[in-house]
């Protein structure tokens, strides 16, 4: 049986900088599994700019922003395994995988790594009614369609969903030289970023219609047409309110769903917002030694972010290592999402084991102008920062103190929610 220190499942954005964390904090013997042929994960599709810019202070593509972190992984000489499927994680941190060269492989690993990213929600999960025909992608598919392999999915375009990736992909068929027709969003507000909102359609005069939604599909062969309507408060289309529009492709950007197959077998606790682990604050789940980061643990909208927490990660499963996977002592503090949040990322910290500062992430449920975000100590309030807009589709943070939390008498709770005033 094959043994490292650190084995990352996912050789995409979080991996790589989880990776190149690891090494930088003292472990050397660290393996990088990939499932697909070549590291950077999806990056290396979204040949738009926008990366970057927290991270490096400058604008990259996303295949830019992916080889920083390839040629560091490269240089510091990390091992890892391309086209090579983890099939099973155990409790205790046996990974079983395979690829055509080892056949079926097993790794004891010292601590585990998860940055296995995210896929899109699939037509299936929407109930649309309506034929099976060609010409229905998701987002992410058409985008690598477009990007990699060089084919134009359709020339007449209906969106559904406002996604980031959506959002983006009505800009780039637009500039293939397709007509974007419309982009319906069911809720009441997008789920992309405003820039993206503004960048991708406001620009280019594509409608986007909030609180619409597909509620037929015509053609048996190809799409031939679809038909939206608004829905009401329920969700439910509203009858009268019906558009038909005729096109030869739908795209669906409805959603990501964390890929966690592998966290839910291997027994990790899981949060039923995120669809991802429950973390603590270094990041590891409720497996001793796996530790968890990116888009498999919450869906980011930005990919510096990930790269943020992956660093972390990567430290901490480092740290963990080089400790023999001792415990720090002291109590567990939960920190709770309320009255507007709609989870944290952790869930849980132990200030005996937090940096000086620890960024607590956050998504709220709705949209709110003129609102703060408050934090309380117990029922103390702590931290009450005024926000002119919170969107679903942005993530928001908070940075606790570990001074102000040890300075705190009989701390249990930490509470993150949304006030008026």
């Amino acid at each position: 049986m094959l043994s490292y220190d650190i084995v990352i499942i996912g050789g995409g954005p979080a991996g790589l900088a989880a990776a190149a964390a690891a090494k930088k904090a003292g472990t050397d013997s660290i393996l990088i599994l990939e499932r697909d042929h070549e590291l950077g994960g999806i990056l290396n599709q979204c040949i738009h700019n926008g990366f970057g810019l927290h991270t490096f202070k400058e604008e990259l593509t996303g295949p830019e922003y992916a080889y920083r972190f390839e040629k560091e992984v490269y240089d510091l000489g990390i091992e890892y395994k391309l086209n090579t499927m983890v099939m099973d994680i155990s409790s205790d941190r046996i990974v079983t995988a395979m690829n055509r060269t080892d056949g079926m492989i097993q790794i004891k690993a010292g601590a585990i790594v998860l940055a296995m990213g995210c896929r899109e929600r699939p037509r299936g999960a929407l109930n649309t009614p309506g034929y099976r025909p060609a010409g229905i992608f998701s987002a992410g598919t058409a985008q690598r369609l477009v990007n990699i392999e060089g084919y134009l999915p359709g020339r007449e375009v209906v969106i559904l969903g406002s996604g980031d990736i959506g959002l983006i992909m009505a800009r780039r068929m637009t500039l293939e030289g397709a007509k974007v027709k419309v982009v319906a969003e069911v809720m009441p507000y997008s789920g992309g970023l405003k820039r993206n909102i503004v960048q991708c359609l406001d620009d280019y005069g594509i409608p986007l219609k909030l609180s619409h939604t597909v509620i037929d599909i015509e053609g048996k062969e190809r799409v031939t047409a679809v038909t939206i309507a608004e829905v009401g408060p329920d969700r439910k289309p509203i009858p009268g309110t019906e558009e038909r529009y005729t096109c030869d492709t739908l795209l669906l950007s409805v959603g990501l769903i964390p890929e966690n197959e592998l966290s839910r077998s291997a027994g990790v606790e899981m949060n039923p917002v995120t669809n991802g682990p429950v973390v603590n604050e270094s990041l590891e789940t409720s497996i001793p030694g796996v530790f968890a980061c990116g888009n498999v643990l919450h869906v980011h909208d930005l990919v510096d972010y990930v790269s943020e927490e992956a660093k972390r990660a990567g430290e901490n499963a480092a740290k963990y290592v080089q400790a023999d996977g001792r415990k720090a002592d002291g109590e567990e503090i939960q920190i709770i999402a309320t009255e507007g949040a709609r989870y944290t990322v952790p869930s849980t910290i132990n200030v005996n084991r937090m940096d000086d500062l620890l960024t607590v992430r956050f998504r709220v449920g709705a949209v709110y102008q003129d609102s703060y975000v408050s934090v309380y100590f117990n029922d103390e309030r702590v931290m009450h920062n005024k926000k002119r807009v919170l969107a679903p589709g942005e993530m928001e943070n908070v940075i606790l103190q570990k001074t102000k939390i040890k300075d705190f008498k009989d701390l249990k709770t930490i509470t993150v929610k949304i006030e008026k005033d």
